[in-house]
This record gives C-alpha cells, sequence and structure tokens, in this order.
C-alpha cells in the first residue's frame, strides 16, 4: 500500500532533526561511526529526546503568550525551525562532552563508571598532550616535534610535525628549510609525549641569554 506524499514528507520531517544530531556528532568527533542500524536507532532516540523539548518550548512560549500577549502564531514552520535548531545545539553539546570527557570525568568521580568519554587510548594520550613529541619510527629513527596534527587512530592518517629534529645518538639535527614534515602513523612505533616544562625551561634560557648578550 503507498502512502501518501504528504506522510511521507511529514515522517520525514519528524525524522529529521535526530539525523541532524547524530550527523553532527559524527563530524564532531573522532569515534568510528556505526553501523547503519546502530545509527538510525540513536537518530530515532534524538528526534524522541528533540521532539520533547520542542513540546516543551511550544507550552512555554504559548503560556508566555498567554499571559503578557502574544507575538506570534505556533505554526509547523515554527516547529521545525525550532527542532533544528535544538538538534544542531543537542550535537554540538554532545560533541563537545565526547571530546572533552566532561561527563564521564563526573561519573568516574562519582564512583559509576571507570570508562572515558574518548575513542581511544592513543587519541585520549595525544588529545591532553601540550608539548611536543618523540616520534620512534620504523629502523630506529626518532624524530622530534611540535604535533600540529596527529591520527585519530594509530593504523591510519598523519602526524603534521613542525619544527622537527631527527635525533641520533645524543645530537639533534633540525629539519632546515623544512617548515612541517608528514609521518605516517603506521611508521610510528612509539610515541614519547614530552614534558611542558621542557619548552617553558628552553624558552628561559633563550630569554636569559638573550638577556646577558645585552
Amino acid at each position: 500500500m503507498d502512502l501518501p506524499t504528504q506522510t511521507i514528507i511529514d515522517v520525514l520531517t519528524f525524522l529529521l532533526p535526530g539525523f541532524v544530531t547524530a550527523q553532527l556528532l559524527y563530524s564532531l568527533t573522532p569515534a568510528p561511526r556505526p553501523v547503519p542500524f546502530e545509527r538510525t536507532v540513536q537518530a530515532l532516540i534524538f528526534t524522541v529526546v528533540i521532539q520533547a523539548a520542542v513540546t516543551t518550548v511550544q507550552v512555554s512560549l504559548l503560556g508566555i503568550g498567554a499571559r503578557y500577549g502574544s507575538i506570534g502564531v505556533w505554526s509547523d514552520q515554527a516547529r521545525i525551525a525550532w527542532s533544528l535548531g535544538i538538534a544542531a545545539l543537542l550535537g554540538i553539546v554532545f560533541a563537545w562532552l565526547d571530546n572533552t570527557d566532561r561527563l564521564h570525568m563526573l561519573l568516574r568521580k562519582m564512583g559509576i563508571t571507570h570508562q572515558t568519554s574518548l575513542s581511544s587510548e592513543w587519541y585520549g594520550a595525544l588529545s591532553q598532550a601540550h608539548g611536543y613529541v618523540v616520534l620512534h619510527l620504523v629502523g630506529q629513527r626518532r624524530l622530534y616535534g611540535w604535533p600540529e596534527e596527529w591520527p585519530n587512530a594509530p593504523d591510519r592518517g598523519h602526524f603534521v610535525i613542525a619544527e622537527g629534529e631527527w635525533l641520533i645518538g645524543e645530537d639533534r639535527r633540525p629539519l632546515k628549510g623544512v617548515e612541517r614534515i608528514l609521518i605516517r602513523a603506521q611508521d610510528v612505533e612509539m610515541v614519547e609525549l614530552m614534558q611542558v616544562q621542557e619548552a617553558e625551561d628552553s624558552s628561559t634560557a633563550s630569554t636569559e641569554n638573550h638577556s646577558g648578550r645585552s
């Protein structure tokens, strides 16, 4: 039995906000996307939450209008606009919670879970690092530098290293004339995350040297 075109449009309009939230969440976080069925289920859950929020907004606005005077009419267009606005806000908020681990941090303090919201230990360590790194590459090579970008997973993507220096024994050999260097994640056997103190000490020492020469 064929459904009327208007019914199909109404169903899609009702479900669209949930898919908008899901798409924003997937595009703003590094976690692997679930299979289509799981994505659909998540979108439906988001749809229920969004429609409940829109209904709350509708009741609140109508109550305000009845008490203080109406400034407009609640229409289907208004409902769609509010649905998409709440969907976008919800997607951004969930992405922020996933990328910052704020919610799971609170839950860990409460003893509810020991998990994090970050997609992997790899991503968690690199995203929380604030200093230089040493990449141990295949062939016992070591590259020191500042990670401007890093892959979300250890088996794909590239490191983008600025201020690169090859470490040979105790010596450092800067990459002269090289602004950045890309290193495949598959070529990295180990990553050392350097302490921020090292960079601060170097900056302090440089300032003192300049002061001494003045």
